[in-house]
């Protein structure tokens, strides 16, 4: 869009008819000057001579310095109205010392489009054609007047309408796509503010998601490990050995997994092995860290899948056997792997179960159904009192 607009506003962001001003600027002169040196060289006093240019050159200083500044940068009703009733007295005083001086129309009819509206400018601009034609009545007499000017002034003044009304339709067309620009630019900007405030909120949720998936979960099996050590400090030492290694081997592993999250790279525990081996590094964890007994059955083609997919796969694996250790009082957990047209996870508990419909307070259920989305796939939940089954399917 910033192509399209420098092409219809010109690159210096004005309208695309003033990056052509210029032009206007150069024919200007060149009818004011050749009109002053045109005079200067007729059969006239000295007196009317220099009538007629030094009124030409004020108009000149009048357009310069005021009238200009209304075309190209102010656009100020009153001010266009003020430069043009300036610019038809000069030019009724030029008429007047030398009719020859009406050649003038054809800078100052321009002028009048530019700087009025098309209703108004179109009154003015008959009226100024009729200056040469009242000024020979005055001088003459009718018959002159009817005899020289009359089939000239009807043509000029036709001509200078139809010219002026296309100069103005340029300039509204103009006008209106500057404004249609600038309501494109504004557009794309709140477009643009839309768009990161978007990119904030994923990002947040997938941080969130991330968070609650591997150091929440990491920080909650460290709790548990030190509670289970604490508690045999004073009987069985080995045992509190064998807690207080296992907590410190989950530090570690916690300490990857947020350097991993922070460097935006796969899981930590996919770095080191397959997705087989740290699905079975999981179950091996629950099974040393709790009395659940734990198995992982993998069927079909053992392909490498794409990274992507192998972090949800991950992942829903952690959240599920999160909730079974956490909330469900399973004694047993099975998980079982199938890739073929597809990968569909199955984790399986006889816990207690629970009602799907209310468990979407927190990142747990809804991370894996969100992550699954993301990658096109489908999770449903099956839950009662014989137990839970989580089933995962996502499309290779």
């Amino acid at each position: 869009m910033d192509e399209q607009a420098e092409r219809l506003t010109g690159t210096s962001g004005k309208d695309a008819w003033l990056r052509w001003y210029s032009v206007w600027d150069i024919y200007f002169a060149v009818g004011f000057v050749s009109l002053i040196i045109f005079v200067s060289l007729e059969d006239n006093p000295v007196g009317t001579k220099l009538g007629v240019a030094g009124t030409l050159l004020a108009m000149a200083i009048w357009y310069a310095g005021y009238g200009r500044a209304h075309i190209t940068e102010v656009r100020s009703v009153a001010r266009g109205r003020i430069f043009i009733a300036g610019l038809m007295v000069l030019l009724v005083a030029a008429v007047v010392f030398d009719g020859t001086a009406s050649f003038v129309l054809f800078a100052a009819i321009p002028m009048a489009f530019m700087s009025l509206d098309l209703k108004e400018a179109i009154p003015v601009v008959i009226l100024a054609n009729l200056v040469p034609a009242t000024a020979v009545l005055l001088r003459d007499g009718p018959s002159t007047m009817f005899e020289v000017f009359g089939p000239g002034t009807i043509f000029t003044t036709v001509f200078a309408v139809t010219i002026g009304t296309w100069i103005h339709r340029v300039i509204t067309q103009s006008e209106e796509r500057a404004e249609l620009i600038t309501a494109l630019e504004e557009s794309r900007e709140e477009n643009d503010r839309l768009s990161r405030e978007a990119g904030m909120a994923d990002e947040r949720a997938r941080l969130a998601a991330e968070i609650h998936d591997t150091l929440a979960q990491g920080f909650t099996s460290l709790v548990t490990l030190v509670q289970a050590a604490e508690s045999e400090l004073d009987g069985d030492t080995e045992k509190a050995r064998r807690h207080l290694a296992l907590a410190a081997r989950t530090a570690r592993e916690n300490l990857s997994e947020a350097r991993a999250l922070v460097a935006g790279l796969a899981p930590s525990a996919l770095g080191t092995g397959s997705l087989d081996d740290a699905i079975r590094r999981q179950v091996d964890r629950l099974v040393e860290e709790t009395t659940i007994e734990a198995e992982y059955l993998a069927e079909g083609d053992r392909q490498e899948l794409p990274t992507v997919l192998e972090v949800v796969l991950l992942r829903a694996v952690q959240e599920s056997l999160t909730n079974a250790r956490k909330h469900s009082g399973a004694r047993r957990v099975s998980i079982c792997l199938r890739v073929a047209e597809s990968a569909l996870l199955r984790v399986t508990d006889d816990g207690s179960g629970f009602d799907p419909a209310t468990a979407f307070d927190g990142y747990g259920l809804s991370g894996m159904r969100n992550r699954a989305e993301q990658v096109g796939g489908s999770l449903v939940v099956h839950s009662g009192p014989e137990g839970t089954t989580v089933e995962l399917e996502v499309p290779l």
